[in-house]
């Protein structure tokens, strides 16, 4: 019997600690279906605010210009904190310098997709883990470079397509193309083009969702199944 199959199309923002969090569930929820579904995953972009300029800018007075003050911004983050805390993710905030903005950061990951989907994997959960644990800048050409050549990606080749409008426009058009499908939050799992769960769901939610997915389709005849061939590669 041939295992079930399904692709999952995560839209994130790698300066979204939500979209952190929502990384480790689906890897629990991957874990929980293992042997039962053959899940393919292929991250989309998405900016949570794309007017940042490219160095960024103060990472303290952009949270309390955004929740209105320093005590606010700490209260919304004490949520982030203790989901955090579950999935074993070492937020360190205080290190963060400034938010970041990520559309070269999104090319980087599209970037690295052409080494496969386990180096686009991969290179998510580097620059996670650059931003939210070691408090670098991931809109930092430097920092990038570094970040790629962990996932075999070759610095000369990374700078240098970083330095010119390589995949901008592409990146942009995905980015539109998710609002248009009606997201205005991430993360946001888009199981085989048909299900989508918005948010930082549990990995038990997310299981089930994938469950759900593979049932219905195998109630409907094979060539009816979509291939999410409208979303682009």
């Amino acid at each position: 019997m041939t295992t079930p199959s399904l692709t999952i199309d995560v839209v994130s923002d790698v300066m979204c600690p939500w979209c952190y969090i929502g990384k480790r569930r689906l890897e629990a929820a991957l874990e929980e279906v293992a042997g039962e579904i053959d899940v393919e995953i292929r991250w989309r972009p998405y900016q949570l605010d794309a007017t940042l300029p490219k160095q960024g800018k103060d990472r303290q007075q952009y949270l309390e210009d955004k929740f209105g003050g320093a005590e606010g911004a700490t209260q919304a983050y004490a949520a982030v904190r203790a989901a955090g805390a579950d999935e074993n993710i070492p937020f360190a905030f205080d290190k963060i310098p400034v938010s970041a903005n990520t559309l070269d950061a999104h090319r980087l990951i599209r970037w690295a997709s052409s080494l496969g989907l386990d180096a686009q994997d991969r290179m998510v959960e580097v620059l996670f883990k650059a931003y939210f644990e070691e408090g670098k800048n991931i809109g930092d050409d430097a920092v990038l470079a570094e970040a790629g050549e962990q996932v075999g990606l070759e610095r000369p080749v990374v700078e240098r397509l970083l330095a010119g409008d390589a995949d901008r426009d592409t990146i942009t058009a995905e980015i539109d193309q998710a609002r248009q499908m009606g997201v205005t939050g991430v993360p946001c799992f888009i199981i085989d083009m048909q299900y989508a769960l918005v948010g930082a769901q549990s990995g038990p939610a997310l299981a089930d969702a994938m469950r759900k997915v593979v049932l219905e389709k195998s109630k409907q005849q094979p060539d009816a199944a979509p291939d999410g061939s409208d979303m682009p590669n």
